[in-house]
């Protein structure tokens, strides 16, 4: 098979390896579609994230999509020609995380893309039969692919608390802060307000469920449930804590600087709930449900379409104005894209 591999220092190349033979309980999955995302840019142009470093060749991707076509022992045959949505987990079967339904905070995690597990822009890879999820033919495989960073906005939403008639601050229009704010519409949330210094940005806030989008800086009220960061910009943060109503709560989500300096008096006097999101844990069915139900729309976030020979275009493509979500294909080759290609 072909695999788009990412060298230390920061060089791509399509090599052919062997494709893998699933283990007992692991499927074996053509690729058909794999979002490019934040952390995959970030490991090509920095080489690392956090403790996480790129010192041997690794292939990027973790939001990804395909069809089932081996199984391993003790997975049933009758699962081979499904179409599938990919969770890129494999958390050890027995942590204390893990058994307590928390997965994604198993310290023996082996997670697509993240040094030294290889990711998903391949023509196949593996996985667990129960982190392949069945998803209905009225879903594309693009939108198959993203329930992967739907579930971090489902994450990020079941932390807030944000449902019916309920308000929330979203810091940050990127990919996730979109489907933050996609996420918090179909929660029944009357009040969506995200800020972005990017115009374009903006008008797709309002386009993909917010009620408002501002600029930061602008004033964009108090008394929010909660608020959101999808930035990781310290000002944003810095910005949003004090738009929280008593007793509200703050997320952080966006990668962006390590340490922080918070106002800690505020928080405790207003006894203000502050967690991180780290990945997600059983998100898939609801991310189903959401997409299938029509509560949110995934195909529309897709705006550049790339073969795998183009990868590292695609990893770039957040640099062209306009781009909110780029799309490889493994399986494909340029003139086979999706007719309405836009790369």
């Amino acid at each position: 098979m072909r695999a788009s591999v990412l060298h230390p220092g920061g060089r791509m190349t399509v090599e052919t390896r062997a494709v893998p033979i699933p283990d007992p309980g692991d499927v074996l999955i053509a690729v058909a579609a794999v979002g490019v995302c934040g952390s995959d840019t970030h490991y090509l142009r920095h080489g690392r994230i956090g403790e996480f470093e790129v010192t041997a060749p690794i292939v990027l991707g973790h939001e990804a999509s395909g069809r089932i076509v081996a199984v391993g022992e003790g997975v049933s045959a009758a699962r081979i020609g499904e179409r599938v949505s990919i969770e890129p987990q494999r958390p050890e079967a027995f942590s204390p995380e893990t058994l307590r339904g928390e997965y994604n905070l198993c310290p023996g995690m082996r997670f697509y893309a993240t040094p030294p597990i290889d990711g998903a822009l391949a023509e196949y890879v593996t996985i667990g039969s129960a982190f392949a999820h069945a998803v209905p033919d009225t879903i594309s495989d693009e939108a198959a692919a993203l329930f992967e960073p739907l579930s971090v906005a489902i994450a990020s939403l079941r932390k807030a608390g944000v449902g019916l008639g309920g308000s929330v601050l979203i810091a940050g229009a990127g990919p996730i802060g979109l489907l933050c704010a996609q996420v918090a519409r179909a929660s029944g949330a009357a009040r969506i307000v995200v800020s972005d210094p990017d115009p374009a940005r903006r008008g797709a806030a309002t386009s993909f469920g917010a009620t408002t989008a501002l600029t930061p800086g602008d004033d964009a009220g108090t008394g929010f449930d909660a608020f959101i960061d999808a930035s990781g910009a310290p000002a944003a943060i810095d910005a949003g804590i004090p738009a929280v109503r008593p007793g509200g709560r703050i997320v952080l989500v966006g990668m962006g600087a390590d340490r922080l300096e918070l106002p800690v008096s505020l928080i405790q006097a207003h006894e203000l709930i502050l967690t991180g999101v780290f990945r997600y844990a059983n998100t898939w069915p609801t991310a189903i449900a959401l997409a299938a139900g029509g509560a949110v729309d995934l195909d529309a976030m897709v705006t550049a379409r790339f073969p795998l020979d183009e990868a590292e275009a695609a990893l770039n493509a957040d640099r062209t104005p306009g781009t909110i979500k780029a799309v490889v294909y493994p399986g494909r080759t340029a003139t086979d894209l999706p007719r309405e290609a836009t790369a």
